[in-house]
């Protein structure tokens, strides 16, 4: 596999499923060319572990905020509490955060009175938003569209898995789509095209592992490692080599989440 360095940029280092491994896990990371993930905190009371995992790997940056799915169980957050923890060095993204009407559809006011604090914490800081969205395309759209007219902040939809109406929106806007294990699985070819026609300058990275994971380890669990696989898949789409989409995907990276920024 090609050593281009590429980013991984939203993984869960502290999920259980990597406990005791995660020196390895790095470590296979780094020689596949995973030279910086961003670990993603999803529930604040957890922010001191994600926040430990950072401290501890050169090569790993976190994020925080409240997951739309566990928007309801917890206490909602404040902009200053969000705006504090972003004054860690290691700090770099303002969520994940969003909506999910999948499961979760009976908290929707919820979770968007959540979304709209993430933003502001955003745009205090001029931190990226770290958009997770899933079944709630018309009121993502519109609330992402509401706040910046209220204010312009940066934003990337991670994973991005949802209709080409809502891509062209957060494109409109200035954001970034984040390709994920999604986009090369076999049966993705509407999501792969979509993601053909995004402007190249617009386009991360990303594992979402421990889930996710691209073949030929699908169904298995996924690591940063195999970004390398979802990066082969991306370079395929965009007629480029993987060095040329590597460096593209890992400008975008910098010029997003500018803090960490190689």
């Amino acid at each position: 596999m090609t050593q281009s360095p590429i980013t991984d940029s939203h993984c869960h280092l502290d999920f259980p499923d990597f406990e005791g491994e995660r020196d390895d896990i790095i470590a296979r990371a780094l020689a596949a060319g995973v030279t910086r993930m961003v670990t993603i905190c999803t529930k604040l009371h957890n922010e001191p572990a994600v926040r430990a995992i950072a401290e501890t790997y050169p090569s790993v940056f976190y994020a925080a905020g409240v997951h739309p799915m566990s928007a309801a169980e917890h206490p909602a957050v404040t902009v200053d509490e969000l705006v504090t923890l972003a004054q860690h060095p290691k700090f770099v993204g303002i969520g994940e955060t969003g909506l999910d009407y999948h499961y979760t559809a009976d908290s929707k006011a919820i979770q968007q009175s959540s979304l709209r604090i993430h933003i502001a914490a955003a745009r205090a800081t001029g931190l990226p938003l770290i958009i997770h969205a899933r079944d709630a395309d018309d009121d993502m759209a519109r609330i992402l569209a509401e706040e910046y007219r209220n204010g312009a902040y940066t934003c990337v939809m991670h994973c991005f898995s949802s209709s080409a109406a809502l891509g062209k929106a957060a494109l409109d806007l200035g954001f970034y789509l984040s390709m994920s294990g999604i986009a090369a699985f076999p049966k993705s070819q509407q999501l792969r095209d979509i993601f053909a026609s995004v402007p190249l300058d617009r386009v991360l990275l990303e594992t979402d592992s421990p889930y996710l994971a691209p073949p030929p380890h699908r169904g298995r669990r996924n690591e940063p490692a195999y970004t390398a696989h979802t990066a082969a898949v991306g370079a395929a789409l965009y007629g480029l080599d993987y060095a040329a989409f590597a460096a593209a995907t890992n400008a975008n990276f910098d010029r997003l989440f500018w803090k960490a920024a190689a």
